[in-house]
């Protein structure tokens, strides 16, 4: 008799990953756009296809995180998880929630342990990659579209007592920044330009899409929401929404000076970031050649932020096990999506 399918869900609110593990190997995995606040038929549209793309999605087993409940549709934070776990017990059979260090719950009991299912993804990515490399110590560093976990692990162990997203702020493992969808007056106050520092514009002018896609580092598969003027995402247009943070159009300077230009907000991400992983790597007093595992859209920043002398891994081909002959580009889209694929994983683990 054949293993079942673990499905893993990751809800969360701008995106919905989802995996297809069967024996802790990755058949195929997804991710779809799920602008959740603006209502939850987004998140029934996805459901939909994803019901598409997997047809017999009713025969498998269902694990599911989530970080949709802090979305402003709902009151609270109980109210989304209580919502989100409702809408997916209607449409996928027996949905099991995980709670982390709690375990797994059915949607039933989604509401009187909302504090351990709420936006617990990051939890279940690092779980699965310090067990998948008991002998090492290091830091999980994905940097996703809107969000930056910053996790540390030694011999097989999650070492943070952190659990909500505001203890994590507290200690530099959640950084409210993404290579997609941030604002880019979130990264810096003042921005160099032809020589000059400059104010900037405190408005939702451009995002670090534009930085990225100028720069030729971002996957356009991972470019999935509009831009911040809803214009198209050609050099032009992205060149007008960065020459707005200062100020000016795009014919106020050329090619290279828009390029030169987004290099300067990528600086101002990398500083931030690095101050933030030496915050955590200081606190859990992590080795000079420890391991990073990248994960992640934003994973082509990482060799730039880790301390020299470091072991680079990624989530994908040192702790994700792909099967052979999955999907095509299944490989990209698990690491883009580790916590859907942890969460499979774990299932498989413990509820096995």
């Amino acid at each position: 008799m054949r293993e079942r399918i673990v499905v893993g869900w990751d809800i969360g609110g701008a995106h919905v990953k989802a995996a297809l593990l069967r024996g802790g190997a990755v058949l195929d995995a997804a991710q779809w756009p799920c602008p959740l606040w603006q209502g939850l038929d987004h998140l029934e549209h996805v459901l939909a296809q994803a019901r598409s793309r997997w047809p017999v999605l009713g025969e498998h087993a269902h694990a599911v995180t989530m970080t949709g409940e802090m979305v402003d549709l709902f009151a609270h934070r109980e109210d989304g998880v209580q919502r989100i776990a409702g809408l997916l017990a209607g449409h996928l059979p027996g949905p099991r929630f995980f709670a982390g260090d709690g375990g797994w719950f059915a949607a039933a009991q989604a509401g009187t342990q909302w504090e351990q299912i709420a936006s617990a993804n990051w939890l279940a990515t690092a779980r699965h990659a310090a067990r998948a490399m008991p002998q090492a110590e290091g830091l999980l560093v994905d940097i996703g579209s809107t969000t930056t976990d910053l996790i540390a692990f030694r011999r097989g162990h999650v070492l943070t007592a952190s659990r909500s997203d505001a203890q994590r702020l507290q200690h530099g493992e959640l950084v409210y920044q993404g290579v997609v969808r941030t604002p880019l007056c979130a990264l810096a106050r003042r921005i160099g330009w032809r020589g000059a520092r400059l104010n900037v514009m405190n408005e939702f002018f451009a995002t670090t899409a534009d930085v990225y896609r100028l720069t030729g580092e971002l996957d356009a598969a991972h470019d999935q929401h509009p831009s911040a003027d809803n214009a198209p995402k050609d050099s032009a247009h992205t060149r007008a929404r960065l020459a707005r943070m200062i100020g000016l159009d795009e014919r106020d300077g050329s090619a290279a000076q828009w390029l030169a230009f987004a290099r300067a907000w990528r600086d101002e991400q990398l500083a931030e970031l690095r101050s933030q992983i030496e915050r955590v790597v200081a606190d859990h007093d992590l080795a000079a050649a420890a391991t990073v595992v990248a994960a992640g859209c934003g994973v082509f920043l990482v060799p730039a932020l880790v301390p020299e002398g470091w072991h680079f891994a990624t989530y994908a081909h040192d702790v994700a096990r792909i099967a052979l002959g999955s999907a095509e580009g299944a490989a990209g889209w698990v690491q883009v999506g580790a916590p859907a694929v942890a969460v499979a994983a774990l299932y498989e683990q413990e509820q096995a």
